[in-house]
Order: structure tokens, then sequence, then C-alpha cells
């Protein structure tokens, strides 16, 4: 269970990555739009911090998508 967890987290860690670099922003600039901290973006697309719903959504109005295509993988 625990790698299916981790699987998950590096996954939508990736998505989240891959769809901010497409936008060509910065994990800061990332963070300030989500109103959470830079490191906290980097732990997250790292895969190293286990992100709560509301903060996935904060990412997805970010980046200016829906939920559902950060979890599309």
């Amino acid at each position: 269970m625990v790698n299916l967890h981790k699987h998950f987290l590096m996954m939508l860690g990736k998505s989240i990555r891959e769809k901010r670099e497409k936008m060509g922003i910065s994990q800061e600039q990332l963070g300030k739009l989500a109103k959470c901290h830079r490191t906290y973006v980097g732990m997250v697309e790292r895969g190293e911090k286990n992100i709560t719903v509301l903060n996935m959504q904060k990412f997805a109005q970010a980046l200016g998508v829906p939920l559902r295509d950060l979890i599309d993988f």
C-alpha cells in the first residue's frame, strides 16, 4: 500500500511540474498563484508531500486546468 501511495504522489507531482513548465512559470510563481510557499511546490512536485484535495484544487486553479487533469495519468 505504501508503494502505491508513493507512486500516486510521484505521478501527481510529475503532472503538476509538467503543467507548470508548459506555462513557463517557476515554482515560486506557482506558489504565489496557489497561495502556498515555493518549497511546498517543490516537495509536491517531487512526491515528498501528501497533498490534500483542497491544495490539489488550488494547484489546478493556479494552472488553469480542471482538477481531473492533474490526476489523469
